[in-house]
């Protein structure tokens, strides 16, 4: 057996796809370019860093729930002129999670709160920084199915595990009280421990009937509110914008 035989059986068995398949390419640019062996050593570890990164972004998107297509590239500022953009930026930096801070979005159906949380949480994933994204219905019912069946504690420990837990459209549906002191305790156990981003289209002053219990939804909005950036949004909806280009083109086309 070769040598290089020989290198393309290591490089396979050690898992470093991506130098053993770019290999072969680069020893033939350096019969023709004279490339130095650090050059190449440089670009065939750089080949292979960026397809690890790749498939590492990946796993963690399909892991966090998160939308690819949702970024902060591709989130229309100017449609949204209430949402200060450098704020946003600033988040995409992800020093809120190193403060163990939360991000709450308040608005209206359509304004783009979901985008934005997801936008965030893509961030942090390119960051491999541990996240998760959960409609709040969903959220209360897994946990309410934990508690039935005894093991609630190992899926509030599930839950506290990321960094970054985002709980996408309180308020759409309220719920009862079982499901308010799940969602609390969840709450108290994230507090200055690790960050969380919410979305809700409802005002504070409203969670007491989110959460059917002033008492309890006055607990949660403490700990949440503590150590806390509200992002209100005013703008019009997403939505609306799609529908009023679509009548506008048809306009144009019956013109």
């Amino acid at each position: 057996m070769s040598k290089y035989v020989t290198v393309i059986n290591n490089l396979n068995f050690l898992k470093l796809t991506k130098i053993a398949e770019y290999l072969p390419g680069y020893m033939e640019a350096q019969k023709q370019n004279n490339l130095s062996l650090i050059d190449i050593l440089l670009e065939l570890t750089n080949k292979e860093l960026e397809f690890r990164n790749e498939r590492a972004f990946k796993v963690n998107q399909t892991v966090a729930a998160l939308n690819g297509e949702k970024t902060i590239e591709s989130f229309d500022f100017e449609f949204q002129p209430s949402i200060n953009k450098f704020e946003i930026m600033d988040f995409s930096t992800l020093r809120f999670v190193e403060n163990k801070e939360n991000i709450i979005f308040v608005g209206s159906s359509g304004v783009g709160k979901t985008h934005l949380a997801n936008a965030i949480g893509i961030e942090a994933i390119k960051q491999r920084i541990s996240t998760y994204s959960t409609p709040f219905a969903k959220l209360i019912d897994n946990l309410l199915l934990a508690q039935k069946e005894n093991r609630l504690e190992k899926a509030l420990k599930n839950y506290c595990k990321y960094k970054i837990l985002i709980v996408d459209e309180i308020g759409y549906l309220p719920i009862d009280a079982q499901g308010a002191n799940v969602f609390f305790q969840l709450v108290n156990r994230k507090y200055e421990n690790s960050s969380m981003i919410l979305t809700t289209n409802q005002p504070f002053s409203k969670w007491g009937e989110i959460f059917s219990n002033n008492t309890i939804a006055n607990a949660i909005l403490d700990r949440l509110l503590h150590h806390s950036h509200v992002i209100n949004i005013t703008g019009p909806s997403y939505r609306m914008k799609k529908i009023i280009n679509l009548e506008g083109k048809e306009e144009k086309t019956s013109q």
